[in-house]
């Protein structure tokens, strides 16, 4: 169960970063790690650093993936931005966190959504 979680993650992953660069976003980097956490995809587009949190699911009970991101996750995003922006000297810079939820249908393509500004990049 837990293998099939982290393929379909990994999966998402590969869908939402192909999806970003088709709508014109450059991918800086993917599953930055630092203490405070893990962020999936951070990209730029135009001027603005965008942190990217990608949810993936397949059909179940628990809602659409864009519905999956907590208030507390948004706090580890927040604070892994702003490690994330400390260690590239990247403070100054514009930034929004963006939500790209992917809905793996057992048959057909995925369905994949873009929010933008999902939520206010400082607490």
């Amino acid at each position: 169960m837990r293998g099939n979680r982290m393929e379909t993650g990994a999966m998402g992953e590969d869908i939402a970063a192909r999806y970003l660069e088709a709508l014109g976003f450059e991918i800086l980097e993917r599953n930055f790690r630092s203490r405070a956490g893990e962020i999936d995809i951070v990209a730029r587009d135009g001027e603005t650093i965008v942190f990217v949190e990608v949810k993936a699911r397949r059909p179940g009970p628990f809602g659409v993936a864009s519905e999956q991101v907590t208030a507390r996750k948004r706090r580890r995003l927040v604070n892994t931005a702003l490690a994330y922006m400390a260690a590239r000297h990247m403070t100054g810079a514009g930034c929004r966190f963006d939500v790209v939820a992917v809905d793996i249908p057992r048959h057909g393509p995925p369905v994949v959504q873009l929010v933008e500004g999902a939520f206010e990049c400082w607490r």
